[in-house]
């Protein structure tokens, strides 16, 4: 009863705000606005570069769920209008190669299906009728076929054969077969025996033509050739694949028919191709495997048929992702992360590099993770997702020169322009273990005054290979406004920072990646404007693995939220969808084989040092960090005697923002956690 009418309390109090005689002084955000945020994705400039096709992404408070349409506006801005509207899911825009027509997926009637639209007069025809969703929707050079990939299911397997049942009888569900490795995967659950394979289909609408069989791993990212007759993918066609997981090649394949042709050979991920604008030459990326936790991805250059590979980032010490050949086929657009800023770059064929634009982001909802996208059109033009601190991705702008960029649109101020956010403020410092540069952030609450004293909370990004950076966070700011200063940083091991930096977790995580931590604590109570005795942490995924660390190895907080976390890596490694991965590159073997060492790193063989009041939360179908990695820990801390809950948020997996109201429900649990042992 007395916590029910906490978290009814903590509510009002985001709801009144700070008053005086009754009036509100400052008009804050709060956690039933998550219903009204909206942001852009998915920008699509039109061949002439004169026009943007995006995603506009909202949710339906009364469905609770993350719906989207599309609108068109012009390259300045003007004349911005939908093209789409209802309450379903439009996406994944695809101009026609002559700009007079878009091809998009929906899934405004039964199931996910393809849909064609005249731009001239708004005609449209639905294209197909697909047992399952389509992906990597990508036009033909001729502008007559459209391929894609689709989930082919196999036949279920048995090892026996039951007895027919009577007429009308109701037997229990068949027993589950199951002898393949990857048998479950998180946002999946349990997974379908099939592959995924590539289709071609014409733009007249009819039956899809398969064009690839067989067993594979990963196949997602393709491109036609010049002639329109072959199809370049990437995917892992080894008979071990499922044991040799960052195998991948590419190949090449007719659209009439054959085997695959593969076109790289060597350990390591080949992916991504690109067939550049002449069909001479296949842009890709990889990197040669040496199994390390944190390995950059390079952009390679190749003949198209496979010879003269040449890297054109050898220098580049930052993973390049979503490549996109100039119209001129002189060098290739890529987006990176640096100093936890998302970037978009241009390397020329000699290997030239050139940043055009910065703050490229903003698609990550509940906390500041790096991610965007953008679209090049032949004279150069491009269009981004532009996201900052106080806003979440809009549509924005540039050209090939990268000159200052132009944000075209400002989707939540109806929201903002009322509300006060916290502001975000960069910090650097070095850290007590060896006086390595840490970046990190300080939010502040809405109306911070430097005389008063706040309490802290240390919010931990997961990965560990990722980072956090100088873009909106509905969590962050809703801490903030609860009245709390938020520090999140990038510790080591942290992407955005090169590789030597990366790995230093290489076979140590968690470790040093403490002392970064309370550095930055130190460096905030230094500050003179942190109450000491009101210090909280919390984080998820990888953020909550160092969470539960950190209250085994310092009782300095008064109370902690460990969310999604890995508590026992012997267990993770063997429980985890994806198990012929983690073993291999974060741990030096097997478990059995290097007990102590797995021990030594998880947070459960320190769980009898905890003082610290700790709540676990966890999505009950999380199949990347399982629930019953954070029932162990509750059970751990319950023997010791330590105050502790757990909070399973029903049908969400690891990413448990997956429905408005679960993020909600996570920001308030935590926070009613935290003010329950506030001093």
């Amino acid at each position: 009863m007395k916590k029910t009418v906490f978290f009814f309390a903590l509510l009002f109090i985001f709801q009144i705000g700070n008053t005086q005689n009754g009036i509100p002084e400052i008009q804050k955000f709060e956690p039933i606005d998550v219903f009204d945020l909206e942001f852009v994705s998915d920008p699509q400039i039109s061949p002439d570069g004169q026009h943007i096709i995006y995603v506009r992404n909202f949710k339906d408070i009364m469905t609770d769920k993350n719906l989207s349409n599309l609108w068109i506006t012009k390259f300045d801005g003007s004349d911005n209008h939908p093209l789409t509207t209802g309450n379903h899911n439009d996406r994944s825009p695809k101009w026609s190669p002559d700009g007079q027509k878009l091809l998009y997926i929906s899934n405004k009637e039964r199931g996910s299906q393809l849909y064609l639209r005249w731009l001239d007069n708004g005609a449209e025809a639905k294209l197909s009728n697909l047992q399952n969703s389509p992906g990597g929707i990508t036009w033909s050079p001729d502008g007559k076929w459209i391929a894609f990939t689709m989930f082919v299911p196999d036949a279920p397997k048995s090892l026996i054969s039951m007895p027919k049942a009577p007429k009308g009888a109701k037997w229990a569900p068949p027993a589950k077969y199951i002898d393949d490795m990857n048998y479950k995967s998180d946002g999946q659950g349990f997974l379908k025996p099939g592959y995924r394979q590539l289709f071609v289909i014409s733009i007249d609408g009819g039956t899809p033509r398969q064009i690839t069989k067989g067993k594979n791993g990963s196949l997602t990212s393709f491109s036609w050739t010049k002639d329109s007759q072959s199809l370049i993918f990437s995917s892992n066609r080894n008979e071990d694949w499922e044991f040799q997981t960052n195998n991948s090649e590419v190949y090449k394949i007719s659209v009439n028919g054959g085997a695959p042709i593969a076109l790289t050979n060597r350990q390591g991920p080949d992916n991504s191709p690109r067939v550049s604008p002449d069909g001479r030459s296949i842009a890709y990326l990889g990197f040669d495997d040496n199994y390390k936790g944190f390995q950059i991805t390079k952009l390679y250059v190749m003949n198209m048929d496979g010879s003269g590979s040449k890297c054109l980032t050898p220098d580049l010490d930052r993973n390049v992702s979503d490549i996109k050949w100039s119209h001129d086929g002189s060098g290739l657009y890529f987006q990176y992360s640096s100093h936890g800023n998302g970037k978009i770059g241009f390397v020329d064929l000699r290997g030239s590099l050139s940043e055009l634009a910065s703050n490229v982001g903003g698609l990550s909802l509940g906390r500041p993770y790096s991610g965007g996208a953008f679209s090049v059109a032949s004279n150069g033009n491009f269009a981004f997702t532009h996201g900052t601190p106080d806003h979440l991705a809009d549509l924005a702008t540039n050209t090939k020169e990268g000159a200052k960029s132009n944000r075209l649109t400002n989707l939540n101020e109806d929201l903002f322009g009322h509300k006060k956010l916290g502001e975000v403020e960069e910090i650097w410092y070095e850290s007590s273990f060896d006086k390595r540069r840490i970046q990190g952030w300080i939010c502040k609450p809405p109306g911070f005054d430097p005389n008063k004293k706040y309490p802290l909370i240390l919010e931990i990004h997961g990965g560990p290979f990722a980072n956090y950076g100088d873009r909106f966070s509905t969590e962050v700011q809703l801490y903030a406004a609860a009245g709390y200063v938020v520090l999140y940083t990038n510790p080591r091991g942290s992407s955005s920072y090169g590789e030597e930096f990366g790995n230093l977790i290489h076979h140590n995580y968690p470790n040093q990646d403490y002392d970064d931590l309370m550095t930055g604590v130190d460096e905030m109570i230094a500050k003179g404007y942190i109450d000491e005795d009101n210090l909280f942490v919390t984080g998820g995924s990888g953020g909550g693995v160092l969470t539960a660390w950190i209250v085994g190895h310092t009782n300095r907080f008064r109370a902690a939220v460990v969310a999604k976390p890995v508590i026992n890596w012997y267990s993770f490694v063997l429980n985890a969808d994806g198990p012929g991965f983690f073993h291999k590159y974060w741990f030096p073997g097997l478990p059995w084989d290097h007990l102590e060492h797995y021990m030594k790193r998880s947070p459960i063989s320190y769980v009898g040092n905890v003082k610290t009041p700790t709540m676990l939360l966890t999505g009950e179908i999380d199949y990347r960090t399982p629930m019953s990695e954070s029932e162990q820990y509750y059970a751990g801390l319950k023997l010791s005697g330590v105050e502790t809950a757990m909070v399973r948020i029903p049908e969400a997996g690891h990413g448990i923002a997956s429905k408005p109201s679960y993020l909600i429900s996570k920001v308030v649990h935590i926070l009613g956690w935290f003010e329950r042992y506030k001093k």
